[in-house]
């Protein structure tokens, strides 16, 4: 199951019930009707396209029990979780084709510690850890936190409140000197040896519009990233992602999957400020429209270690997301109220990701943080934006809230560059 090969009856199992899940998903099944889609445990937008099961993802032997009766040809793990705890080894060790790194591999985003000891390893760039808590400076709690352990800390009064809020999700707390500059975040499906970037993105982690109020998982993304192009492209994964996999392979624990590195751009070159070993949530939501080629073909060609001759193409246009989430996000959820417009929203031309959403009797009902996730397509990122927004413009539930200046000073500043 190579790109450019005849596929036939491809039975593609995608692990996870979010955004990305149902994104990819979305992706995948543009591949043709030969491609079967199944889902656990999926979601009511996934469930549209096809086959939702009623299995935990972390639940891992019930993920490998399920995939040997689906005889599944590719298993494609969305979240972190499970693939930190081993569920691409026992699937592997299975006989079982997965696209996800090993539990060993998915340190680098389950230990932020480990992260940091495996770039120096590899000379690549990295914020500087400190010995002592001092403001300003950053407290990551060294473990998964689902996006929302990472606190900046530029006064006192932040710093014990930081310090109190990485404690709190257990284990570890890595303390780094604060980077200066702007984020990027840019994937590269990985074999291993190899690494075929994707389009960067930037998304947007704090709550409220402005970049205030707490972390989140992200309220929204963009891409392309001007200033940011394939030359930019390649020279960063040069400076970072196969100098990681060549550290991973020299360990002995060779990463194939998603490496998402997330970057900072600041005046004395890029910095890694951290990893995912994943697609991230909600980037996927704007990179994934962008992508020409077989998709299939080249998660299949990673999985099987050989991503040698595999080629994909990224669209002349641009894509924004934005995070449609319950009123009380990141601190509290919402389930059981009643979501309208999403028809609505998709015939104005938006694309619509469910995110954590559920039917009840018959209804679509909220069952999450971020709800939806709200893209729009267009030539250039102003009417990518445009686009968007109209379709979040006709989705509503109780309590709905989004932040209103997504991709806005990109899409000034390209408006601004065309004169």
């Amino acid at each position: 199951m190579r790109c450019g090969d005849r596929l036939a009856a491809v039975k593609v199992f995608i692990v996870g019930s979010g955004g990305r899940e149902h994104a990819l998903a979305w992706r995948l099944a543009l591949s043709g009707p030969q491609v079967e889609l199944h889902a656990a445990p999926g979601n009511p937008g996934i469930a549209g396209i096809g086959h939702c099961h009623p299995v935990r993802a972390d639940d891992l032997e019930g993920l490998l029990d399920l995939a040997r009766q689906l005889r599944a040809d590719l298993v494609v793990v969305g979240p972190e979780a499970p693939l930190v705890a081993g569920l691409a080894d026992t699937l592997r060790h299975a006989g079982i084709p997965v696209f996800g790194p090993s539990g060993a591999a998915a340190r680098l985003e389950g230990s932020k510690s480990f992260a940091k000891d495996v770039l120096l390893a590899a000379g690549v760039p990295t914020a500087r850890a400190l010995l002592k808590p001092q403001a300003p400076c950053v407290i990551k709690a060294d473990g998964l936190a689902s996006g929302k352990g990472v606190f900046v800390c530029l006064t006192a009064d932040e710093l014990v409140a930081g310090l109190r809020g990485a404690a709190a999700y257990g284990g570890e707390v890595v303390v780094e000197e604060l980077l200066v500059g702007s984020e990027l975040s840019l994937f590269a499906l990985c074999d291993g040896t190899r690494a075929i970037p994707l389009t960067p993105a930037q998304d947007f982690k704090r709550a409220f519009d402005g970049d205030c109020g707490p972390n989140t998982g992200g309220m929204g993304a963009y891409s392309p990233v001007p200033g940011i192009g394939r030359r930019e492209v390649e020279e960063l994964v040069d400076l970072v992602h196969r100098p990681v996999l060549e550290e991973m392979a020299r360990r002995g624990t060779p990463f194939v999957g998603l490496l998402y590195a997330g970057l900072m751009l600041t005046a004395g070159g890029p910095r890694v400020i951290e990893f995912n070993a994943r697609f991230g949530d909600p980037e996927t939501q704007v990179v994934l429209p962008l992508l020409e080629g077989d998709l299939l073909g080249a998660l299949a060609a990673a999985a099987a270690g050989d991503l040698a001759g595999v080629e994909l193409g990224i669209a002349a246009a641009a894509a924004v997301t934005v995070v449609v989430a319950a009123g009380d996000y990141p601190a509290h959820g919402s389930a059981g109220s009643e979501i309208t417009g999403i028809a609505e929203a998709e015939a104005a031309g938006a694309l619509v990701f469910h995110g954590g959403t559920a039917l009840h009797a018959g209804r679509l009902v909220t069952n999450g943080g971020r709800v939806l996730n709200v893209t729009g397509v267009g030539d250039d990122l102003a009417a990518a934006r445009a686009r968007a927004y109209a379709g979040v413009g006709r989705i509503a539930f109780e309590g709905a809230r989004h932040r209103t200046d997504i991709a806005l000073a990109a899409s000034t500043k390209e408006i601004a560059a065309r004169g």
